[in-house]
């Protein structure tokens, strides 16, 4: 049997959890709650399924065709903070 290890610090221990994922797609936003993901307790780094990922992605597509409405919208502040050099 295989153990899932992280790649980056080797931990083998993970907890699932549902976090608020942001997708973006050239400057265009989806944000998408209860996102299942698996973190890592060692590192916290955060793992996503490839299948839900690709959901995510059909969903904004679908959404930004038209083929569906989204749940609700938002607005979100913009404020450019650091000037670049």
């Amino acid at each position: 049997m295989n153990e899932k290890k992280c790649p980056f610090c080797g931990s083998t221990e993970y907890e699932s959890r549902h976090i608020e994922y942001l997708y973006k797609h050239k400057g265009q936003y989806l944000l998408v709650p209860n996102t299942p993901v698996e973190v890592c307790h060692h590192c916290g780094m955060v793992y996503y399924d490839a299948r839900v990922l690709k959901k995510i992605e059909e969903c904004f597509f679908s959404i930004q065709n038209e083929k569906e409405l989204a749940d609700s919208y938002l607005q979100i502040p913009t404020k450019r903070c650091f000037v670049a050099s």
